[in-house]
C-alpha cells in the first residue's frame, strides 16, 4: 500500500492533484481544503500522506484503486477517524472536508452539530452521529496547531453552508470570473470568518473587498 509520495505538482483539478513521481504521474484525490493549499504550487515538490482504497461495485466486476492525499499525517489520521462514523464513507468524508481538520475537530469537541451541518453532505442526523461517536476522540486534533498551508485560513471557522459556497462560486463564474479567480475571491471572503447566510451576503463581502 502506498502511504507517502513526494513529487512535482503537474496539475490541480477540482478533486484531485496530478503528482509527477519519477517517470510516472499519479492521480491523487484530495479534499477541498488540501486543494486550496496546493493550487498555487504548480511545478513545486510536495509530499502527500496517502490512503489507498478501492471504489466500485464488486458485483459488477469493476473495482478502481484510488489514492487520497493529505499534507500531514494528523490530517490522514483524522480522516480515517471521521470515516469510522456510521454511514460516513470515504466519498462523503471527502466532500465534507472543506475546512481544515482543526476547525472540524473543534466543532465536534464542543458538540456543535449546527456548525457541522454547514459541511457539504452532512445533515442534522449525521452531524449528531459524528458528535456522539467522536467527541471524546478528537481532543488532540482540536488543540493541535494548524499546519501552515498556503491559502488556508486558521482563524475561527466560518459557518457557511456548503451549498451557499457552491452557489456563490457558480454566480462568480456566470458574471465572467475564471475558476481560479472565483476560488481566490471565495478564499479571501472566508478568511474573515463571517457567518454568511446566503449567496448574496457572500457576494457582497467579495465585492466590498479592497
Amino acid at each position: 500500500m502506498i502511504t507517502k509520495m513526494t513529487g512535482l505538482v503537474n496539475r490541480v483539478l477540482d478533486e484531485e492533484v496530478r503528482l509527477q513521481v519519477g517517470a510516472l504521474e499519479y492521480q491523487v484525490l484530495v479534499p477541498e481544503f488540501i486543494r486550496r493549499a496546493v493550487q498555487h504550487q504548480l511545478g513545486q515538490e510536495i509530499t502527500l500522506y496517502t490512503n489507498h482504497y478501492f471504489e466500485g461495485n464488486p458485483a459488477h466486476g469493476r473495482m478502481v484503486p484510488r489514492l487520497i492525499g493529505f499534507l500531514a499525517e494528523a490530517e490522514q489520521e483524522f480522516f480515517d477517524l471521521f470515516c469510522t462514523v456510521d454511514k460516513v464513507g470515504v466519498r462523503k468524508a471527502m466532500k465534507a472536508f472543506v475546512r481544515p481538520i482543526k476547525e472540524i475537530a473543534d466543532a465536534i469537541q464542543r458538540q456543535d452539530s449546527k456548525w457541522l451541518t454547514t459541511l457539504p453532505g452532512i445533515g442534522g442526523a449525521t452531524a449528531e452521529q459524528i458528535v456522539a461517536t467522536l467527541r471524546r476522540k478528537v481532543t488532540k486534533y482540536a488543540l493541535m496547531a494548524g499546519p501552515n498551508h498556503a491559502g488556508v485560513s486558521t482563524s475561527h471557522p466560518s459557518a457557511v453552508d456548503g451549498n451557499v459556497l457552491e452557489d456563490a462560486y457558480q454566480a462568480l463564474l456566470s458574471v465572467g470570473h475564471g475558476p481560479q479567480e472565483a476560488r481566490d475571491r471565495l478564499d479571501k471572503a472566508l478568511a474573515d470568518a463571517k457567518n454568511f447566510k446566503s449567496v448574496e451576503e457572500v457576494l457582497l463581502a467579495i465585492y466590498q473587498q479592497k
